[in-house]
């Protein structure tokens, strides 16, 4: 049997206060401000430093908010760790935690932030990659380097 992603013990944090953002879990009451940031930002989030893959795509709010349950899912049963970046009520990108599939860190997080705070994005990652390192249970983690 493998080890869980965070000990028993643990409890996630449910929100983050950075400099100018918030975190907070992200669930299906996101759905539509999640959707808009993302799908308005979608070459912006590629030149984005990180693994994104094939994501994001083109997709239906209904497939969004299929995307927001499964990472609430996650969440609650402590497999990954998906948040929302809020500025007051608006949310201008999200965080991701999830076990490393590489095997060489405890974790890989991955951020972005919408086109139009794209000035927002080395903020998130500082203030996020201190939060990891001071909060969480992880001797090492994957995430990808910002420019200064």
């Amino acid at each position: 049997m493998s080890e869980p992603f965070v000990p028993d013990h643990f409890d996630p944090p449910l929100s983050f206060h950075g400099p100018g953002f918030h975190l907070e879990p992200l669930g299906p009451a996101h759905n539509e401000r999640d959707y808009e940031a993302w799908s308005t930002s979608m070459d912006h989030i590629h030149a984005t430093p990180g693994e994104w893959g094939t994501w994001p795509h083109p997709m239906t709010l209904e497939h969004n908010l299929d995307d927001l349950e499964r990472h609430a899912s996650d969440f609650a049963e402590r497999r990954g760790f998906t948040y929302s970046v809020l500025d007051g009520a608006t949310v201008i990108g999200c965080l991701y935690i999830y076990p490393d599939k590489d095997g060489g860190s405890d974790a890989h997080v991955e951020s972005w932030v919408r086109e139009s705070r794209a000035e927002m994005d080395p903020v998130v990652w500082s203030a996020v990659s201190i939060w990891l390192r001071e909060d969480w249970p992880f001797r090492s983690v994957r995430y990808a380097v910002r420019p200064a």
